[in-house]
């Protein structure tokens, strides 16, 4: 029987990948349920033409949709991912927008594949303990977390985590350099090829931080647990080390076709995309190194907003994005997304939350005052 999938971010880096993913798979494994996408709407128009969904949303410019109802606003995305005929929800928005639509789909009991890692730095005790109530599976889609799901047999027996970052485009590069960096520089990663606003996150390394975060709640591990590890290669995505010393490690093309398979097939496996191209010769070695605190202070800052929980994540995931954008609009320079964020979560501290709308109102609150900071930043 053909598995009704959703995927809520289609025309981004994962969504489009995921359809590949599905294509390649055959007609006889899934049904494109329900395409949701921002303002590609010619993308979103030709994937419609090949996928024929039963479900549309679009962000922006609805009128250019080529489908008889299309869904907009934030019930909208909540309409397609918590239909019950969903057997899975392929989770590829970016940002805030993918918690609320998250929640809706595990209420209702549909699995989800989550290649949105602001679902759990935001909300992650909500998030994991909603999916627990209601038996939902929350399946990692990030290659450094699926190598983990891969990696782990029994939580138990667990002793620490070891979640690898490739260094992303400044790994060799002095601090001058950086901080005299350009957006082409930044977004020239060696070796993925990802979305504008989680390119700019792997030059800071902030996303092996967020990363960080989003393991401690999908495994249960304390932050103590979790070690980063820069792997210039990115051919081991991660890694676990068990109470008797043994490590066990997943290891794969950095393809992002590969993790993405294996969450809406799990706990399947097929051949796709990208088997059989693995060869130990070919790769010849194989490095590893601490990560630089000094040259990468956004990766310091998370791990310490992870420690301190509560609301200080919500605090620097919006700070840290409403920063970026700013960086990629030419509002600030490189080095000026960490001073952002670093006094942004200095002026907010720790504060009490109850629930999703606390979270909201903050993440609201944060970026305002993030976009009032800007302006005052002095590019270097």
């Amino acid at each position: 029987m053909k598995q009704k999938i959703s995927i809520i971010g289609s025309t981004g880096s994962i969504g489009t990948q995921a359809l590949e993913v599905i294509e390649a798979l055959g007609n006889d494994r899934f049904e494109i349920y329900g395409l949701a996408a921002g303002g590609n709407t010619e993308l979103l128009n030709k994937q419609i033409k090949k996928f024929r969904p039963k479900k549309v949303y679009a962000s922006k410019n609805i009128e250019s949709v080529d489908f008889k109802k299309v869904l907009s606003g934030e019930d909208g995305l909540e309409e397609i991912a918590s239909d019950r005929e969903n057997d899975i929800v392929l989770m590829a928005v970016s940002g805030r927008w993918g918690l609320k639509p998250t929640l809706a789909a595990i209420r209702n009991g549909i699995d989800i594949a989550l290649a949105n890692k602001e679902t759990l730095v935001m909300a992650g005790d909500i998030v994991m303990g909603e999916a627990k109530a209601n038996n939902v599976k929350i399946l990692p889609v990030d290659s450094e977390h699926s190598a983990i799901h891969q990696c782990i047999k029994n939580l138990a027996d667990v002793s620490k985590l070891i979640i690898t970052a490739s260094g992303g485009p400044f790994l060799n590069k002095s601090s001058y350099d950086m901080a005299h960096s350009d957006i082409k520089q930044v977004l020239n990663h060696p070796r993925w090829k990802m979305g504008r606003k989680i390119t700019v996150d792997s030059a800071t390394l902030m996303n092996k931080g967020l990363e960080v975060i989003e393991a401690h709640h999908l495994f249960d591990i304390d932050y103590n647990n979790i070690e980063v590890v820069i792997h210039p290669q990115s051919v081991v995505h991660s890694a676990v080390e068990y109470k008797d010393g043994s490590v066990i490690a997943q290891l794969g093309m950095p393809s992002m076709h590969i993790p993405i398979q294996y969450a809406i097939t799990y706990p399947e496996r097929f051949e796709g995309i990208e088997s059989k191209s693995f060869s130990f010769t070919d790769i010849a070695r194989l490095d590893f190194l601490k990560p630089d605190f000094d040259k990468f202070p956004c990766l310091k800052l998370a791990l310490e907003v992870g420690r301190s929980g509560g609301s200080a994540p919500v605090v620097m995931n919006a700070a840290n994005e409403e920063a970026v954008y700013a960086f990629l609009d030419g509002v600030i320079g490189y080095n000026d997304i960490y001073t952002v964020v670093e006094k942004i979560c200095k002026d907010f501290g720790t504060i009490s939350l109850n629930g999703i709308d606390d979270i909201f109102e903050l993440d609201n609150e944060v970026r305002a005052k993030t976009k009032a900071l800007l302006p005052g930043v002095e590019i270097v």
